[in-house]
């Protein structure tokens, strides 16, 4: 079974776009959210995720299905251009169900493995509502560039008060962070000790692999 989770980042004007491509590709699924970026201005040419309305896309697809979304992107928004948002894939390991299966793949047999050399890795952080530059700015420290946040509300038990001093009932932020396989650790390490559990923002982090990538700047042969 190849299947991606596919996140899709871009200033929410070109959202409706983006949108419709999803739909184009025949993807049964798609969730669009709100979000906003925290790049500072040295990374909008960069990363493409400035400090504007933002639009998150999502959708689980077959690998064919995630490569005609990748082309239309690059044709219809330039999405492989640095500056006109993030395109990305996360491999998917299961799915709970024949129905389920059989819904997010319009009934198409699938087969073999996800790609999975990965160069880049996405960095999701759980953290208090409004602490999100606190925390980017310890992630920039560590060489992050930029991320996106999402609003949401915890639904957890008292356990996380327990094990983590923070409570996940309440309002939160998730956020975002693209970063290269080999950085990967330090950012965490930043963000874990200067707006971990125990601090305001009550960072909890976690990363998830990605497959590949369109919109970031390949680091030059010098770098790192």
């Amino acid at each position: 079974m190849e299947l991606y989770y596919i996140i899709a980042v871009t200033d929410a004007d070109r959202g409706e776009v983006m949108n419709a491509l999803f739909r184009e590709a025949g993807l049964p699924m798609i969730l669009s959210m709100p979000g906003r970026g925290t790049a500072k201005n040295e990374h909008l040419a960069v990363y493409g995720l400035g400090e504007t309305p933002k639009t998150v896309t999502c959708a689980v697809a077959g690998v064919q299905q995630a490569a005609q979304l990748t082309r239309a992107a690059k044709r219809r928004l330039f999405i492989d251009i640095p500056g006109n948002g993030i395109l990305l894939t996360v491999p998917l390991k299961s799915v709970a169900g024949g129905k389920t299966l059989a819904y997010l793949t319009n009934d198409c047999k699938t087969g073999g493995t996800p790609h999975m050399e990965f160069k880049h890795e996405l960095i999701v952080v759980i953290l208090n509502e409004g602490y999100a530059d606190f925390v980017m700015d310890a992630a920039r420290a560590a060489g992050a560039g930029g991320g996106t946040v999402l609003h949401a509300k915890g639904t957890g038990s008292r356990r996380g008060e327990k094990f983590f001093g923070v409570s996940l009932a309440d309002e939160k932020d998730m956020l975002y962070i693209i970063a290269h396989a080999d950085e990967k650790a330090a950012i965490m390490r930043a963000i874990h000790e200067n707006a971990g559990p125990g601090t305001k923002a009550g960072a909890i982090c976690f990363t998830l692999p990605i497959s590949s990538v369109a919109g970031l700047r390949e680091r030059e042969k010098d770098e790192g």
